[in-house]
């Protein structure tokens, strides 16, 4: 879902032959061009061991000149609205590393990424993780970051924002994250169920919100320069 307004903004989207792909697994590659530029994009799961098999997989594939950490964010700053588009200046977390600025005529919001191996889902955890300087957080930079660097790659972190600070998730997105780096439908379905009032609403409201974000980001990731 994360790649769907890029996708919309690309040319020839198709599926990609990656080198190496028995030594690194990962669940989706495609190959397309924004712009001027021919890209791999690749999806793996939630989490930064994840992601970081997602840049081992783009440097066999195509040696990239740089690497793009994007998708969905929760908001820290009580500010950042839903579908509000975030650029890294840093990644927070486990480790701290820089990010390379983007130029965009589209308004964005600029500032730290917290990134750590769980969902931030009460108002509470992101008060704490706001303190920390960091004005968004997600689950896949660092991992992204640290192989980049490693690999002497220029990173970005572009993200839009999908809940907000102020928000507590009533269902368990964390018990339902499965160890392959995918969420549990099944369980996060039947636990909704048990509390149908409050959860399903939830669910559906996220759901719209991820169409909108994708959509904006998308649009964002065209027109930028990195």
């Amino acid at each position: 879902m994360e790649y769907t307004g890029i996708l919309a903004r690309s040319a020839d989207p198709r599926p990609a032959r990656v080198a190496n792909a028995a030594n690194v697994a990962v669940d989706w590659v495609r190959s397309a061009r924004i712009g001027n530029h021919d890209v791999l994009l690749v999806a793996n799961g939630a989490g930064p061991v994840r992601a970081a098999a997602a840049v081992e997989t783009a440097v066999a594939a195509c040696r990239p000149e740089a690497v793009v950490t994007t998708g969905f964010c929760g908001a820290l700053d009580a500010e950042l609205r839903i579908a509000d588009v975030v650029v890294g200046t840093s990644v927070v977390g486990a480790g701290q590393y820089p990010l390379r600025p983007v130029a965009s005529g589209v308004p964005h919001r600029i500032g730290a990424i917290c990134s750590i191996g769980h969902v931030a889902q009460s108002a509470a955890e992101k008060a704490r993780l706001h303190a920390t300087g960091a004005i968004a957080v997600e689950m896949e930079a660092a991992g992204v970051a640290q192989r980049a660097e490693a690999l002497s790659l220029p990173v970005y972190c572009v993200r839009a924002v999908t809940d907000l600070a102020g928000e507590d998730m009533a269902n368990d997105f964390n018990g339902a994250l499965r160890p392959d780096g995918h969420f549990d439908t099944i369980r996060i379905l039947r636990s909704a169920l048990r509390h149908p009032w409050v959860r399903v609403p939830e669910l559906m409201r996220l759901r719209q919100r991820c169409v909108r974000a994708a959509r904006v980001l998308g649009d964002f990731i065209a027109d930028c320069r990195f």
